[in-house]
This record gives structure tokens, sequence and C-alpha cells, in this order.
């Protein structure tokens, strides 16, 4: 299990480097990374800062935009850190998302997917909610699925955006076993009604275990489809309070 740095995103801007001393002194070991931007820290820093509490940068994320139109300065990025995925999390979109528009995703990430592929390292998207627009018998999800090419395209489960949107995270990853490559381990207060909006108040980004996702259900199917890659996102202002306490939880859990 590691932790997305996003996560840190408001004390590294404070701190700098220091604000990762939290990860070190939680025994956290992978990071999920941004390639575009370090906080306020440069390329370098991270980095530098990276190595020297032992954090392995796994998976990064990526504008869709920049690994279309800078794939070698991407590349020379992942490769700088060592990555094995790169990926996108939000697919450029006019709301609501439509037929057409997933379509055109889809060849974009066909294509982003490839050029990466050649350079050894896997391509991925992170869900966020508005691609479960109901579709014929499915969601505009399953077109995805269906239109991108299954050994170029890799999946990241977000699962408090796919609890949100309404969707079962077990029966989804159930449905696509070998799509699957990493997961954003997040959970959503209890309470709180969801929507196709992908987007809600930061506030409701809650300590795993103690929200609306089955996490024990969950983590047994991603064992069963064989996750490697666990990353906590907790976008919350108090993620400095609510890391040590996921992490717990993760610790405990007995999977059903």
């Amino acid at each position: 299990v590691g932790v997305q740095i996003y996560s840190l995103r408001n004390p590294l801007k404070q701190d700098g480097a220091k604000a990762l001393d939290v990860l070190k002194a939680l025994n956290v070991k992978y990071v999920e990374i941004g390639i575009e931007s370090h906080y306020g820290l440069t390329q370098e820093q991270m980095k530098q800062a990276l190595d020297e509490r032992g954090l392995i940068p796994i998976a990064a994320h990526a504008g869709q935009g920049f690994l279309l139109d800078k794939t070698e300065e991407a590349i020379a990025a992942a490769r700088y850190f060592g990555l094995k995925y790169l990926g996108v999390a939000w697919a450029s979109h006019q709301k609501p998302l439509d037929e057409a528009q997933t379509l055109k995703i889809a060849a974009d990430f066909n294509e982003i997917g490839k050029r990466l592929k050649a350079a050894g390292i896997q391509f991925f998207y992170h869900n966020h909610g508005f691609e479960f627009q109901p579709y014929k018998d499915g969601t505009l999800f399953d077109l995805l699925m269906a239109k991108t090419d299954p050994d170029l395209v890799k999946f990241e489960m977000d699962v408090l955006w796919t609890v949100f949107p309404g969707q079962d995270p077990v029966k989804l990853l159930k449905k696509y076993p070998d799509r699957w490559v990493l997961m954003h381990l997040k959970d959503l207060k209890k309470g709180v009604a969801g929507n196709l909006s992908g987007g809600t108040d930061l506030t409701n980004d809650v300590v795993l275990g103690t929200g609306q996702a089955d996490y024990p259900a969950i983590l047994k199917a991603c064992q069963e489809i064989g996750i490697k890659y666990y990353f906590i996102e907790d976008e919350s202002p108090t993620v400095l309070e609510q890391l040590p306490k996921s992490l717990g939880y993760l610790s405990k859990i007995e999977l059903r």
C-alpha cells in the first residue's frame, strides 16, 4: 500500500520536502506522483526528497493533452522517476460525457498507450465518476472499456469515484479482471448522495473503513484479480490526521 502524493499537496506547498517526512514515519514505501507539478518543488528536488526517504514512485498522473502533445517529455519524466505506470485521472470532455466524446477519448488513449508501451511504460486511466452515464445496456465506462485496446490501456479504480456515481466496485473489478492494475483507496462519507458530476466536497473524503465503501469485499476482489499496487488518496483538509488512521485500518482489515 502506498500514498498518492497529491494527498499532501498543501503540506508540500507550505513545508516543502519536509512534508514527506510523515510518509517515512508511517513506513510508507510506495508513492504515486504527478509529473506536471511537484507542488512547489522542482523535478530534481522531488526525486531527491523521495530518494532520501526511501519512497519509491510506481505510477504518475498527467493530463491527457500533455501525454498526447508532449509524449517525449512525459516519457523522459517517467524514466527519470523510474515509473512503471503513467496515466490520466480526468478525461478531456465537455459535460455531460456522451458517446462521441467517449469514442474520441478511447482513440486518444489507444494512441497514448501505444507510444508509452513502445517506451516500456504502461498507460492507464483513473475513473472519476462522470464516465458512468447510462449508455445502451450499460454505461459509457463500458463503451470506453470496449473501445480501448486491453494491452495498451489499463485502469486504476478510484473507489470513491466508483461509489459516488452509484456503481459497485466489486462487480466492476470482477467484470473487467484483466484491465485493472492499480487502486485509489478512498472512502465517501456516509449519508452523502452521489451523482455523475465527478466532483464532491473535499471534506467528504473520510478515513478508510468509516464511509460507504465495503473495503473488506473490495480488497478481497482486488486480491482475486491480482492487483499489486494500492494508493491511499485523501484529498481532505484533515489528511494528516486521517492518513495514519486509514493505514491502521488497512493493517487490521479482514478480507471477506
